[in-house]
């Protein structure tokens, strides 16, 4: 009994011992994470700069395979898809006049290293 005994303890340790290890090897995921570099109040008429900055762990993203910006007006259906172009440093941006006052909603759609983020923002145009 007592050799069972010994032999399932040492099994134990030699399990537990292997699992540290395993856990030991792993390392933290990045993702890409994207945000958003807008005003909240913005003027009417007025081309505006649209901004995101995109990262991917620690490092800047330079080589997105695509970044959008979508720009509705709150209770409207119309949506405007417009190109950000990489200007250094992860910051992406695209140019954009607001047509007239109201909320409007921006989204920037950014695909990078097989992952896409959409983060959002509301603001205000007048």
């Amino acid at each position: 009994m007592k050799k069972w005994l010994l032999l399932f303890a040492f099994a134990l340790l030699v399990v537990a011992g292997c699992a540290n290890k395993a856990e030991e090897g792993e390392e933290e995921l990045a993702y890409l994470d994207v945000k958003m570099a807008i005003e909240e109040k913005l003027p009417v008429n007025q081309e505006v700069e649209l901004a995101c900055l995109a990262t991917y762990g620690d490092e800047k993203v330079t080589d997105a395979s695509e970044v959008t910006f979508e720009v509705w007006k709150h209770g409207e259906e119309d949506r405007q898809m417009i190109e950000g172009k990489h200007v250094g440093d992860g910051k992406y941006v695209a140019r954009y006049t607001f047509p007239t006052k109201g909320t409007y909603s921006v989204v920037a759609h950014v695909t990078a290293k097989n992952m896409h983020n959409m983060p959002k923002v509301d603001v205000v145009v007048e």
